[in-house]
């Protein structure tokens, strides 16, 4: 009995891990596409996490109860570390617009010399500025939502790593 409620309850948080970065990952796209934000270098970097570690944990979910544990596990602690990396991307990312730490030069205020090819081009793309925020509420950028997320789905899936290696779970 205590297996089996191991079992459902690791399930049940690696559901909530993918609900929570999914609404999280469709959240970025609406507003890019629907609501217009452009993101930054650094926006379009944290959602690498969401593209590999959603598709391999709803796996993980569709196939628990065909997967050996030994795979379903290093599949889970696989997720683990790409929302740990995306958790780590949030917070650099938060940091650079708050001013604690200076960003790449890719994106931010400072950057290499520029040619005349570079200005004859520079209508052809927006670049945006990765410590400028575009959008606040409450108090935080979309940046550090996206870290608060990512580290809710670490935990999640952690738990669920957890859960799962437990005996006939």
């Amino acid at each position: 009995m205590a297996a089996l409620f191991a079992a459902s309850h690791a399930r049940l948080a690696g559901l909530a891990a993918f609900v929570l970065g999914s609404i999280a990952i469709l959240g970025a796209l609406a507003s890019e596409h629907i609501w217009g934000l452009v993101p930054c270098t650094l926006c379009l970097e944290q959602r690498i996490p969401y593209y590999w570690g959603l598709p391999i944990l709803l796996l993980v979910l569709l196939l628990w109860a065909r997967l050996p544990r030994l795979v379903r596990a290093l599949a889970l602690g696989l997720v683990v570390l790409l929302f740990a990396w995306g958790t780590g991307l949030g917070v650099y990312h938060a940091g650079v617009e708050w001013g604690f730490w200076p960003g790449p030069t890719s994106c931010t205020g400072t950057g290499a010399a520029i040619s005349f090819d570079d200005l004859n081009n520079i209508n052809a793309a927006r670049i945006v500025p990765c410590d400028q925020v575009q959008f606040r509420f409450l108090g935080l950028s979309l940046a550090g939502y996206n870290a608060l997320v990512a580290l809710g789905v670490t935990l999640l899936s952690g738990i669920a790593l957890v859960l799962g290696l437990r005996r006939n779970a």
